[in-house]
C-alpha cells in the first residue's frame, strides 16, 4: 500500500501541474494493479481543497464545487485505504517535531508523516520527498 501526499493529488488533477499526463498514466496503472491499493488521510483531502481552488497558485483553479467532487471521488475509490490520525500518530507527530526541531510549517506534514506511519505504510508518492526524508521512515515512490 502507498502513503499518498497531495502533490500527487494536485499532479492528477490540476493540468497545471508539471508531469500531469505521467501521473495520470501511473494512476491508470496503479489502478490496474491486483492488490494494489493507496492510503489517503483527510490531511492530504482538505490540503489539495485548499490549494487547487487557490488563483494564487494556479491560473486557472478549481471551483470549491468541482474540488469537492474531484476529492470525494478520490476519498471513495475502491482502491483508497482510509487511514486517519490517532493518539499514537500524534504522540509520534510530537516526537518528530521535538527530536528533528522542526517549526511551524513542518506541523501539518509531521502529522501527515506520523498518520501514514502508524496505520503501516512504508512507501510516500510525493513530489516533495525532501518534506520526507528528515523522518528516515518511508520509501518513495517515483512517476516513471
Amino acid at each position: 500500500m502507498i502513503g499518498i501526499d497531495t502533490t500527487f493529488l494536485l499532479q492528477c488533477e490540476m493540468r497545471e501541474v508539471p508531469g500531469h499526463r505521467e501521473a495520470r498514466v501511473y494512476l491508470a496503472e496503479l489502478a490496474r494493479r491486483k492488490g494494489a491499493s493507496m492510503a489517503l488521510c483527510p490531511q492530504v483531502i482538505h490540503e489539495f481543497l485548499h490549494v487547487a481552488t487557490d488563483p494564487r497558485r494556479f491560473e486557472h483553479p478549481l471551483e470549491m464545487t468541482d474540488a469537492l467532487s474531484r476529492a470525494e471521488k478520490w476519498w471513495t475509490a475502491r482502491e483508497t485505504h482510509r487511514v486517519f490520525p490517532n493518539e499514537e500518530s500524534m504522540r509520534i507527530s510530537f516526537e518528530w517535531q521535538r527530536q528533528h526541531r522542526l517549526g511551524r510549517k513542518r506541523l501539518l506534514d509531521t502529522l501527515l508523516a506520523a498518520t501514514y506511519w502508524e496505520n503501516g505504510m512504508q512507501r510516500l508518492l510525493t513530489l516533495n520527498e525532501a518534506d520526507f526524508e528528515i523522518f528516515g521512515v518511508f520509501d518513495f515512490v517515483g512517476i516513471p
